[in-house]
C-alpha cells in the first residue's frame, strides 16, 4: 500500500513541478521541469534521507551511549535492522525517523529530547519511531518533503519573477496577480504532504511503538513533556516540509489555520489512547 502512496505521490508532485515550469517558460519551461522532476524521482528515493538529516546538521551517534542502546535493544526486540542513530544539535525537544526501507533508515533525536525525558521515555518515543521504520511509513515521508521543498523554491522564483515584471511562457508577459497567486503552491505541496502522511498513520505508531516498549504510559508520559517542551522551545530553524516527520509538531505558533492542516493529531487523543490501551493490559 505505501509504494502505491510513494507512486501517487510521485506522480502528483511532478505534474506540479511540470505545470510550475510551463507557467515560467511555456512548453520549453515544461519540458525542462519535468526533466528535473524524473530526476528528482531517482534521486530522492535514494538520497532524501541523507537530505533531511544533513538539513538539520545531524551528528551519528556512538555505539554505547544511552540513545544508541536504546535504539539497538528495540530493534532487536522488534526484528528490525539495527538503524543508523543520529542526534540533533536543537534544544528543542523532538525526534523522527527517516529511510527508504528498513534495511536503510536512521533515528534522529534532538539533544532536547535527550534532556528532557527519562529512559523509559525516550525507550517510547524511539519505539514510536521504529514503529514508523517497521510500517514503511518513513519513505513517503521523506521523498514528500525533499519534493515540496523543491516546489516551495519555484514557488518562491515565480513570485519574484512576477514582480519584476518577468515574462511567462512562449513570449507572453507574465503579470504580477498570476505570480503571486503561485504563492498559494507551496500550502498546496504542504497539503499534498498532509495527504500523503495521514493522522491516522501516527496513531499505528503510537500503538505499536507502545507494543514495543512494552509500556504504553511511558510514551504517553513522553508525548505530554514533548508537547509542553516544543510550545516553550520550538525548533525555530524547522522546515515547514519536513514538520510531519517529526513525532510532535517542531514548528512554533499554533493559528485555527495551522492546526486545521496538522499532519498531527490532538495530542490529547493520541495521549487518551495510551492511556486507555495499558488499561486493557491491566485488565
Amino acid at each position: 500500500m505505501n509504494s502505491l502512496k510513494t507512486g501517487f505521490l510521485l506522480t502528483l508532485l511532478t505534474l506540479l513541478m511540470v505545470g510550475m515550469g510551463s507557467a515560467i517558460g511555456g512548453s520549453s519551461g515544461a519540458m525542462i521541469a519535468f526533466a528535473i522532476a524524473a530526476g528528482m524521482n531517482f534521486f530522492t528515493y535514494w538520497n532524501s534521507d541523507k537530505i533531511v538529516l544533513r538539513m538539520y546538521k545531524a551528528e551519528e551517534a556512538e555505539p554505547g551511549t544511552a540513545l544508541y542502546e536504546i535504539v539497538e535493544k528495540l530493534a532487536r526486540r522488534g526484528g528490525l535492522p539495527m538503524p543508523k542513530v543520529y542526534v540533533i544539535p536543537s534544544d528543542s525537544p523532538n525526534a523522527f525517523a527517516t529511510g527508504r526501507n528498513p534495511e536503510n533508515a536512521a533515528v534522529a533525536a534532538t539533544r532536547g529530547i535527550l534532556n528532557l525525558l527519562s529512559r523509559e521515555e525516550l525507550e517510547g518515543v524511539m519505539a514510536h519511531e521504529l514503529a514508523h521504520v517497521a510500517n514503511r511509513d518513513t519513505l513517503v515521508g521523506t521523498v514528500a518533503a525533499t519534493f515540496a521543498g523543491a516546489i516551495s523554491m519555484i514557488a518562491s522564483m515565480m513570485q519574484w519573477a512576477a514582480i519584476f515584471g518577468g515574462r511567462g511562457g512562449d513570449g507572453q508577459r507574465g503579470n504580477v496577480v498570476g505570480g503571486l497567486l503561485i504563492a498559494f503552491l507551496a500550502p498546496v505541496a504542504a497539503s499534498l504532504i498532509q495527504m500523503a502522511v495521514s493522522r491516522s498513520r501516527e496513531f499505528m505508531a503510537d500503538a505499536k511503538g507502545a507494543e514495543l516498549c512494552g509500556n504504553p504510559l511511558s510514551l504517553a508520559g513522553a508525548l505530554n513533556k514533548l508537547q509542553q517542551g516544543v510550545a516553550r522551545r520550538p525548533m525555530d530553524d524547522a522546515r515547514p516540509a519536513t514538520a510531519h516527520m517529526f513525532i510532535v509538531n517542531p514548528l512554533s505558533g499554533g493559528s485555527s489555520m495551522a492546526k486545521l492542516f496538522s499532519t498531527h493529531p490532538p495530542m490529547e487523543e493520541r495521549i487518551a489512547r495510551l492511556r486507555n490501551m495499558a488499561g486493557r493490559q491491566r485488565g
